[in-house]
Parts: structure tokens; C-alpha cells; sequence
């Protein structure tokens, strides 16, 4: 299987009778010309896929991508994750039609649900769990982040704590994927600028970064793109200093 072929025969399949001129320029440029440019795992590109399609909300898509995924790198429990984890960063009414769409194809996959769990915590130890968690992606400074607000208490029990701690995806992974919802939502630059610098500091450098976002300029659009390019030259600025 190839994301090429997967992909292009899936948008074949619903726009070749209707709109054989737009499918022949969409087929060309997302699956021709940017899958030959950027050079990344089809894995990789699949998982940053799917977390751009749940920032833009582009639910249609991501069924049809979904499948592209699971062909070409990404299991199940991956895409779960991928899913599960958007939940603290773009809102439960954004991400709930999207369980709905993955299990959807899941099941007329056969695959079983639900998954092997990949739950570490418990409600017990959620909280100091998440806060270890939050140390080691973002430095020792993050000590006592919760005791500063109500909302910091949460980021740390529960975005740290019930996700980011979960198995199934690495730390990279997670952060890629975190990355890939903010930049798609737009208006978050400043978390925006945050996860691009905690990604380039865990070793998904500025050419890693910059590979993602173009794997995705056909899913999201250049205006978008372009503001997370901008970010991502600052975060590398910021953590690497000047040329």
C-alpha cells in the first residue's frame, strides 16, 4: 500500500463522476507533488495528518485520510490516541463527532472496541503523575505550575495526567500531534510558540517541524501554514539562538 495510491483512489472515488477537474489538481498536488517532496515516514505523516484534520474540524476528510492511515503506518490504538488526546486541546464539542467517524471505521474494518487500554494513572495519582510528566517536557520551572490557578491545576491532572502519560504514542509523538492541533485551529500563537519549542527541545527539530507543516498545506489551507511556519522560526530562535 502507498499513500499515494490509497489516497488518491479514495478522493477517486468521490469526486471522479461530479468534479474530474478539481480531483485531477487535488490528486496532483496532495498526494503527487507534496508526498514526493516531503521527506517523512508515511507513519509520521499520517499522524500529523490526522491531528490537522481534527484542529480544522475537517471531519469528511479525516474519515477518508483515517482509512489512508490505518493502510500506511498507523494502527489502531495510534489513531485512538490521536484522538483521545485532542480532547484538552480543542474541546470536547469539537472532538466528539470525531468518535463517532473512527469507530465508524473501525468497525467496518472489524476491528474490536474497545482497544487494549493504554491508561497508565489512576485517579489517585493523575495529578502528581501529570506534574512529573510536565517536568520532563517542559523543564524543572514547571514545579508548582498547578498551585498558580485553577485552569494550571487542570493542564497538569488532567492534559498531563490523564493523557500525555498514556501509552500508545511517544513523548515526539505527542507533541508532533499537539503541534498539529494548535497550528490548524489558528489564534493560539502563543501555545502555538510553546509546543514548538518544547517539540524542538525533545529533538523534533525545525526541519522536522517544517516537514509536517508542508505534508498538510493541502489539508489546511497556506494561510495557516505560513503563520506556523513564522512560529516555528521563532521557537527555533528562541531555543537555539540567531544563525
Amino acid at each position: 500500500m502507498s499513500i499515494k495510491k490509497d489516497a488518491q483512489t479514495a478522493h477517486a472515488n468521490l469526486l471522479e463522476k461530479t468534479d474530474p477537474e478539481a480531483l485531477e489538481r487535488i490528486n496532483h498536488f496532495a498526494f503527487d507533488e507534496v508526498q514526493a517532496d516531503v521527506d517523512l515516514p508515511d507513519r509520521t505523516k499520517m499522524l500529523s495528518t490526522l491531528a490537522y484534520l481534527l484542529g480544522m474540524q475537517g471531519v469528511d476528510e479525516y474519515k477518508v485520510m483515517l482509512s489512508v492511515a490505518l493502510d500506511n503506518g498507523v494502527s489502531p490504538v495510534e489513531a485512538k490516541e490521536v484522538l483521545y488526546q485532542a480532547v484538552d486541546y480543542l474541546g470536547l464539542g469539537r472532538v466528539f463527532p470525531f468518535f463517532n467517524a473512527t469507530n465508524d471505521v473501525l468497525r467496518a474494518r472489524g476491528v474490536e472496541m474497545p482497544l487494549p487500554s493504554q491508561s497508565i494513572t489512576t485517579m489517585d495519582n493523575r495529578f502528581e503523575k501529570g506534574e512529573e510528566t510536565q517536568i520532563r517536557l517542559f523543564g524543572p520551572q514547571m514545579k508548582d505550575f498547578a498551585k498558580k490557578g485553577t485552569i494550571n491545576k487542570w493542564l497538569v491532572d488532567n492534559c498531563f495526567g490523564d493523557y500525555y502519560t498514556r501509552k500508545g504514542l511517544s513523548d515526539n509523538d505527542r507533541e508532533m500531534v499537539t503541534f498539529c492541533y494548535i497550528a490548524a485551529q489558528g489564534g493560539c500563537e502563543p501555545q502555538l510558540l510553546a509546543h514548538a519549542q518544547a517539540n524542538i527541545k525533545l529533538g523534533n527539530d525545525k526541519e522536522f517541524l517544517m516537514k509536517v507543516i508542508e505534508q498538510n498545506v493541502p489539508f489546511i489551507g497556506y494561510p495557516r501554514s505560513l503563520n506556523a511556519v513564522t512560529i516555528v522560526n521563532k521557537a527555533d530562535e528562541a531555543v537555539n539562538g540567531k544563525d
